[in-house]
């Protein structure tokens, strides 16, 4: 098994950001850090496992191989494509956000 590098799309870095700044903002530096390290540990389970994520979005959305792993403890999804040997990470949604019209905006 051969892990692949993962690269962040300023829109996942700034969603990160955004999610970030949420959390430690309404519930404190305590679960921000949470959050960072279940991240990292999605994150890290993507680059060993790209195909673990569900197609779901990629057949809602039409866009091919686009996949959604979710986060352990936390209701966000990172929304990302494997090429070759790199994890390109489009998004860090949150669930409850309107998914397919977030993606739409993006075009």
């Amino acid at each position: 098994m051969t892990e692949r590098t993962a690269h962040l799309r300023s829109r996942a870095a700034a969603d990160i950001d955004d999610a970030i700044a949420h959390l430690a903002g309404g519930a404190g530096d305590a679960v921000a850090v949470a959050f960072i390290d279940a991240l990292e540990h999605g994150i890290s389970h993507i680059t060993r496992s790209p195909n673990a994520g569900s197609l779901r979005f990629a057949f809602e959305l039409g866009i091919p191989e686009l996949r959604g792993w979710g986060l352990r403890r936390f209701p966000y999804v990172i929304f990302y494509v494997a090429l070759g040997d790199r994890i390109d990470i489009w998004r860090v949604l949150h669930t409850r956000r309107d998914i397919p019209a977030t993606f739409a905006r993006d075009d």
